[in-house]
Protein backbone atom coordinates (compact mmCIF):
# COMPACT_ATOMS: atom_id res chain seq x y z
CA UNK A 1 0.00 0.00 0.00
CA UNK A 2 1.34 3.37 -0.78
CA UNK A 3 1.93 5.51 2.02
CA UNK A 4 -0.42 8.31 0.61
CA UNK A 5 -3.29 6.11 0.58
CA UNK A 6 -2.51 4.70 3.97
CA UNK A 7 -5.18 5.26 6.39
CA UNK A 8 -4.58 6.74 10.09
CA UNK A 9 -5.91 4.13 12.54
CA UNK A 10 -9.16 6.42 14.27
CA UNK A 11 -9.83 9.13 11.38
CA UNK A 12 -9.81 9.75 7.59
CA UNK A 13 -8.86 13.12 7.33
CA UNK A 14 -4.99 14.52 8.28
CA UNK A 15 -4.81 16.34 11.24
CA UNK A 16 -2.61 18.42 13.55
CA UNK A 17 -0.41 16.36 15.75
CA UNK A 18 2.94 17.59 18.09
CA UNK A 19 5.55 15.31 18.75
CA UNK A 20 7.13 14.57 21.85
CA UNK A 21 10.02 13.28 22.76
CA UNK A 22 11.86 12.11 26.36
CA UNK A 23 14.99 10.38 27.67
CA UNK A 24 15.35 9.97 31.31
CA UNK A 25 19.89 9.27 30.86
CA UNK A 26 22.22 9.33 28.03
CA UNK A 27 22.87 5.53 28.46
CA UNK A 28 19.33 5.14 26.52
CA UNK A 29 21.15 7.04 23.37
CA UNK A 30 22.37 3.14 23.35
CA UNK A 31 19.13 1.33 24.08
CA UNK A 32 17.09 2.69 21.27
CA UNK A 33 15.53 5.08 22.93
CA UNK A 34 17.51 8.18 22.18
CA UNK A 35 16.26 11.59 20.88
CA UNK A 36 17.38 11.09 17.67
CA UNK A 37 15.78 7.52 17.32
CA UNK A 38 12.45 8.99 18.58
CA UNK A 39 12.37 12.03 16.49
CA UNK A 40 12.67 9.46 13.53
CA UNK A 41 9.58 7.47 14.46
CA UNK A 42 7.41 10.36 15.05
CA UNK A 43 8.16 11.87 12.18
CA UNK A 44 7.87 9.10 9.54
CA UNK A 45 4.23 8.16 11.61
CA UNK A 46 3.41 11.48 10.85
CA UNK A 47 3.99 11.13 6.80
CA UNK A 48 2.47 7.62 6.40
CA UNK A 49 -0.49 8.64 7.80
CA UNK A 50 -1.09 11.97 6.60
CA UNK A 51 -0.44 14.03 9.40
CA UNK A 52 0.65 17.88 9.85
CA UNK A 53 3.49 17.94 12.40
CA UNK A 54 3.09 21.07 13.86
CA UNK A 55 6.84 20.89 16.19
CA UNK A 56 8.48 18.38 18.06
CA UNK A 57 9.07 18.86 21.51
CA UNK A 58 12.03 17.77 23.53
CA UNK A 59 12.23 16.83 27.14
CA UNK A 60 16.09 15.33 27.96
CA UNK A 61 17.54 13.95 31.27
CA UNK A 62 13.40 13.71 32.35
CA UNK A 63 12.21 11.42 34.51
CA UNK A 64 8.59 9.57 33.76
CA UNK A 65 7.94 9.72 37.33
CA UNK A 66 6.33 12.52 36.94
CA UNK A 67 4.48 14.96 34.60
CA UNK A 68 5.99 17.88 35.52
CA UNK A 69 8.18 18.62 32.70
CA UNK A 70 9.33 21.48 30.91
CA UNK A 71 8.21 20.35 27.63
CA UNK A 72 5.42 17.88 28.28
CA UNK A 73 3.84 21.28 30.12
CA UNK A 74 4.10 23.20 26.97
CA UNK A 75 2.69 20.33 24.78
CA UNK A 76 -0.18 20.34 26.82
CA UNK A 77 -0.82 23.67 27.21
CA UNK A 78 -0.56 23.95 23.25
CA UNK A 79 -3.26 21.61 22.80
CA UNK A 80 -5.33 22.33 25.30
CA UNK A 81 -5.41 25.83 23.29
CA UNK A 82 -5.89 23.94 20.34
CA UNK A 83 -2.79 24.06 18.63
CA UNK A 84 -2.86 20.43 17.70
CA UNK A 85 -5.01 18.15 17.52
CA UNK A 86 -3.27 15.30 18.90
CA UNK A 87 0.10 14.35 20.99
CA UNK A 88 2.73 11.82 19.00
CA UNK A 89 4.98 9.83 20.96
CA UNK A 90 7.01 6.92 19.99
CA UNK A 91 6.46 4.74 22.86
CA UNK A 92 4.41 5.04 25.44
CA UNK A 93 6.59 5.12 28.04
CA UNK A 94 8.08 7.93 26.61
CA UNK A 95 5.03 9.91 28.16
CA UNK A 96 4.48 7.92 31.58
CA UNK A 97 4.84 5.19 33.24
CA UNK A 98 2.61 5.79 36.08
CA UNK A 99 -1.16 4.12 35.47
CA UNK A 100 -2.58 7.53 37.23
CA UNK A 101 -1.09 9.88 35.28
CA UNK A 102 -1.69 8.19 31.99
CA UNK A 103 -5.49 8.37 33.22
CA UNK A 104 -5.19 11.92 34.00
CA UNK A 105 -3.63 12.39 30.48
CA UNK A 106 -6.75 10.25 28.88
CA UNK A 107 -9.31 12.39 30.69
CA UNK A 108 -7.72 15.42 29.57
CA UNK A 109 -7.46 14.48 26.10
CA UNK A 110 -11.23 13.14 26.25
CA UNK A 111 -12.34 16.90 27.81
CA UNK A 112 -10.32 19.15 25.59
CA UNK A 113 -10.89 16.90 22.58
CA UNK A 114 -7.33 16.40 21.09
CA UNK A 115 -6.00 12.66 21.40
CA UNK A 116 -2.93 10.52 22.49
CA UNK A 117 -0.98 8.73 19.50
CA UNK A 118 1.58 5.99 20.23
CA UNK A 119 3.94 5.06 17.29
CA UNK A 120 5.28 1.70 18.63
CA UNK A 121 2.05 0.87 20.21
CA UNK A 122 -0.45 1.55 17.36
CA UNK A 123 -2.55 3.25 19.48
CA UNK A 124 -4.85 6.36 19.56
CA UNK A 125 -7.16 7.13 22.22
CA UNK A 126 -9.92 8.06 20.14
CA UNK A 127 -11.13 5.32 20.03
CA UNK A 128 -12.86 2.94 22.64
CA UNK A 129 -10.63 -0.12 21.85
CA UNK A 130 -7.35 2.44 21.69
CA UNK A 131 -8.12 4.02 25.45
CA UNK A 132 -8.86 0.35 26.81
CA UNK A 133 -5.64 -1.37 25.53
CA UNK A 134 -3.64 2.34 26.22
CA UNK A 135 -4.33 1.53 29.90
CA UNK A 136 -4.02 -2.16 29.90
CA UNK A 137 -0.23 -1.33 28.60
CA UNK A 138 0.05 1.15 31.68
CA UNK A 139 -0.48 -1.03 33.58
CA UNK A 140 1.68 -4.03 32.96
CA UNK A 141 4.63 -1.06 32.89
CA UNK A 142 4.03 -0.09 36.15
CA UNK A 143 3.45 -4.17 37.06
CA UNK A 144 7.28 -4.44 35.46
CA UNK A 145 9.22 -1.29 37.30
CA UNK A 146 7.72 -2.47 40.64
CA UNK A 147 8.89 -5.85 39.67
CA UNK A 148 11.94 -4.71 39.46
CA UNK A 149 12.64 -2.85 41.99
CA UNK A 150 11.18 -5.82 44.44
CA UNK A 151 13.77 -7.92 42.46
CA UNK A 152 16.61 -5.04 42.87
CA UNK A 153 15.44 -4.62 47.14
CA UNK A 154 15.84 -8.71 47.75
CA UNK A 155 19.44 -8.79 45.68
CA UNK A 156 19.98 -5.93 47.74
CA UNK A 157 19.26 -7.78 50.89
CA UNK A 158 21.13 -10.87 49.92
CA UNK A 159 24.25 -9.00 49.49
CA UNK A 160 24.31 -7.34 52.69
CA UNK A 161 23.52 -10.11 54.25
CA UNK A 162 26.87 -11.79 52.92
CA UNK A 163 28.64 -8.45 54.06
CA UNK A 164 28.75 -7.63 50.14
CA UNK A 165 29.22 -3.79 49.37
CA UNK A 166 25.57 -2.41 48.25
CA UNK A 167 24.90 0.89 46.74
CA UNK A 168 27.86 3.95 45.45
CA UNK A 169 31.12 4.32 46.15
CA UNK A 170 33.03 2.86 49.04
CA UNK A 171 33.10 4.51 52.14
CA UNK A 172 35.95 5.84 53.66
CA UNK A 173 38.20 3.65 55.82
CA UNK A 174 37.71 0.60 53.57
CA UNK A 175 38.90 -0.80 50.16
CA UNK A 176 36.57 -3.12 47.75
CA UNK A 177 37.96 -6.61 47.96
CA UNK A 178 37.07 -9.66 45.76
CA UNK A 179 33.73 -10.69 45.67
CA UNK A 180 32.57 -7.19 46.58
CA UNK A 181 33.64 -6.83 49.97
CA UNK A 182 34.33 -4.35 52.17
CA UNK A 183 37.35 -4.47 53.77
CA UNK A 184 39.24 -1.83 56.37
CA UNK A 185 41.88 -0.17 54.89
CA UNK A 186 44.40 0.84 57.17
CA UNK A 187 45.72 3.99 55.71
CA UNK A 188 42.38 5.42 55.97
CA UNK A 189 41.42 3.56 59.09
CA UNK A 190 44.38 5.44 61.46
CA UNK A 191 43.32 8.77 59.56
CA UNK A 192 39.56 8.25 61.33
CA UNK A 193 41.17 7.55 64.54
CA UNK A 194 43.54 10.16 64.16
CA UNK A 195 40.84 12.76 63.57
CA UNK A 196 38.60 11.81 66.48
CA UNK A 197 41.35 12.25 68.83
CA UNK A 198 42.10 15.57 67.61
CA UNK A 199 38.40 16.37 67.29
CA UNK A 200 38.32 15.23 70.92
CA UNK A 201 40.95 17.97 72.23
CA UNK A 202 38.91 20.68 71.36
CA UNK A 203 39.89 21.73 67.69
CA UNK A 204 37.54 22.90 65.19
CA UNK A 205 36.96 20.98 61.83
CA UNK A 206 39.28 23.47 59.87
CA UNK A 207 42.10 23.05 62.51
CA UNK A 208 41.79 19.10 62.48
CA UNK A 209 42.09 19.50 58.82
CA UNK A 210 45.16 21.25 59.16
CA UNK A 211 46.76 19.05 61.57
CA UNK A 212 46.27 16.04 59.24
CA UNK A 213 47.27 17.81 56.21
CA UNK A 214 50.75 18.80 58.32
CA UNK A 215 50.61 15.37 59.28
CA UNK A 216 50.68 13.79 55.49
CA UNK A 217 47.20 12.06 56.10
CA UNK A 218 45.72 13.69 53.14
CA UNK A 219 42.50 12.41 51.82
CA UNK A 220 41.62 10.33 48.73
CA UNK A 221 41.83 13.47 46.60
CA UNK A 222 45.36 13.78 47.43
CA UNK A 223 44.67 17.81 48.30
CA UNK A 224 44.64 19.09 52.10
CA UNK A 225 41.75 18.61 53.98
CA UNK A 226 38.15 21.00 53.92
CA UNK A 227 36.45 21.17 56.92
CA UNK A 228 33.22 19.48 55.18
CA UNK A 229 36.01 16.56 53.99
CA UNK A 230 37.13 16.35 58.03
CA UNK A 231 33.48 16.12 59.37
CA UNK A 232 32.79 13.02 56.48
CA UNK A 233 35.89 11.54 57.82
CA UNK A 234 34.46 12.24 61.64
CA UNK A 235 31.30 10.36 60.32
CA UNK A 236 33.08 7.22 58.59
CA UNK A 237 32.64 3.82 60.05
CA UNK A 238 35.67 2.53 62.17
CA UNK A 239 36.51 -1.02 61.74
CA UNK A 240 36.08 -2.96 65.15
Amino acid sequence: MSKHNARHPAASAPRRVLGYLRVSTGKQADSGLSIASQRAKVRGYAELYGLELVDVLVDAGASASTLDRPALTDALARLDAGGADALLVAKLDRLTRSVRDLGDLVDRCNRRGWALLSVADNLDTQSAAGRMVMGVLAVVSQWEREAIGERTAAAMAVKAARGEHCGGGVPYGFHLADGGRLLPDDDEQATIRTAAALRAKGLSLRAVGAALTLRGLLPRSGRAWTAQGVSTVLNARVAA
